[in-house]
């Protein structure tokens, strides 16, 4: 039976109204120890990387290998999460991360690793990823009724937000204390937790798409309709600056750690966990709200707010100041990235919703390693917050631009 939701429930009915549905729980729980383990294996990876290379250019390079499959392959990722059952294509591509995990957990347990092995995990996860982002944004339609998409998708936000906030502080005690190798061990081990649920879902089966298109003539229909829309245009268009020039600044926190705050890897973990904890806030705020009707003021807000956050962190060294300003900046680029998100499939068909959301993972995660090579180069040549400051003013003029140029995105409900 179909679960409701009201904009005059209480505060929990409407906060977790999504939890309500028997799939999106067992998608919820299975995900928050997956992520977890994400989390885990990203902090202590990045600081294996700087650990071993000293160079904050080759975090850079490995942020860039494991996007550069976006741009090649998250178009036809998207087809494929049209044509093929969601969750048969999510239960592959969970796997093939959970073998990619064991096999750096094994690399570095026998001593083995080096830091092109890592380039090239990274490049096969990003493959892996270029799949799995399409089928994973559009499975929530699947998971809930269409009134409660967006409270969804703000969950998700949180759920992923809370790992954030968990996993990257224990990452960094547990790489201190017993080494990297367990955190890409414990990462493998997360991913059972997803395939279980899905496993476990009943999900009602979709009309088959139609076969008589070629996947290039699904692309283009899927890309017309962006073209179509200005708003879904103008969305798409502030993820892809905001990943690029903004999001990017988490590449350089080894080096920030190190060099800035005079840390090791627990700082790492405390810089992650506080910029997850502000994310986490912010995805609770948007679930709360329930079917609020200003979601493009709140976005608009989000755009202004991250960048001044960014600017204000390159003027201090004080780790407890730093820690607050990124709590600041994961609750404002929250209210970007999770509103744009719940905008645009609020938007979209359902039966262009894998194509377009695979033009909108290609641009939010395809971003991020352009930024990531971006902002390490500038930190190798100016320092790590010359990096930041010149991407925070990227993120500001685009805000400005599309206030004045795209009024009717504040209008958006």
């Amino acid at each position: 039976m179909a679960a409701t939701s009201s904009q005059r429930g209480t505060f929990a009915s409407r906060t977790f109204a999504a939890l309500r549905y028997r799939n999106y729980r067992l998608w919820f729980a299975g995900q928050m120890v997956s992520l977890f383990g994400t989390w885990m294996q990203a902090t202590a990876q990045g600081f294996l990387v700087f650990q071993l290379t000293g160079s904050p250019a080759y975090l850079g390079y490995v942020g860039f290998a494991a996007g550069l499959p976006t741009w090649m392959l998250t178009l036809y990722g998207g087809v494929v999460a049209d044509r093929v059952p969601r969750r048969i294509l999510l239960l592959v591509t969970q796997t093939v991360q959970m073998l990619l995990a064991f096999a750096l957990a094994a690399l570095v347990f026998t001593g083995l690793v080096q830091p092109w092995h890592i380039v090239g995990l990274s490049l096969l996860l990003g493959v892996a990823n270029a799949f799995d982002a399409p089928a994973r944004l559009a499975f929530v339609r699947e998971l809930v009724d269409k009134d409660d998409l967006t409270n969804g998708i703000a969950l998700n936000a949180t759920m992923f937000n809370l790992a954030t906030t968990t996993g990257p502080a224990v990452a960094g005690l547990t790489y201190n204390l017993i080494g990297p190798a367990w955190c890409f061990t414990l990462n493998g081990i997360s991913f059972l937790a997803v395939i279980g649920a899905l496993l476990q879902m009943r999900i009602a089966s979709r009309p088959p798409a139609p076969r008589g298109a070629s996947a290039w003539n699904d692309i283009k229909e899927g890309f017309g309709y962006i073209v179509r829309e200005p708003s879904v245009r103008t969305l798409i268009a502030l993820v892809g600056v905001t990943s690029c020039f903004g999001i990017s600044f988490a590449t350089l926190f080894p080096a920030w750690a190190v060099r800035i705050l005079g840390g090791d890897a627990a700082t790492t973990g405390l810089l992650q966990s506080a910029r997850g904890l502000g994310a986490l806030c912010g995805a609770l705020v948007i679930a709360s709200l329930g079917r609020f009707e200003f979601k493009g003021r709140l976005l608009t807000a989000g755009t202004f707010a991250f960048p001044a956050l960014l600017i204000l962190l390159t003027f201090t060294d004080w780790l407890p100041l730093t820690l607050a300003i990124l709590v600041g900046a994961g609750l404002a680029v929250i209210m970007i990235m999770n509103l744009a998100n719940a905008l645009v499939q609020t938007l979209v068909p359902d039966a262009l919703r894998g194509r377009v959301m695979a033009v909108y993972s290609m641009i939010f995660f395809g971003m991020m390693p352009v930024g990531a090579l971006w902002v390490g180069l500038i930190a190798e040549a100016a320092g790590e917050p010359a990096a930041v400051l010149s991407g925070a003013l990227v993120c500001l003029f685009a805000a400005l631009l599309v206030f004045v140029a795209v009024p009717g995105l504040r209008r958006l409900a």
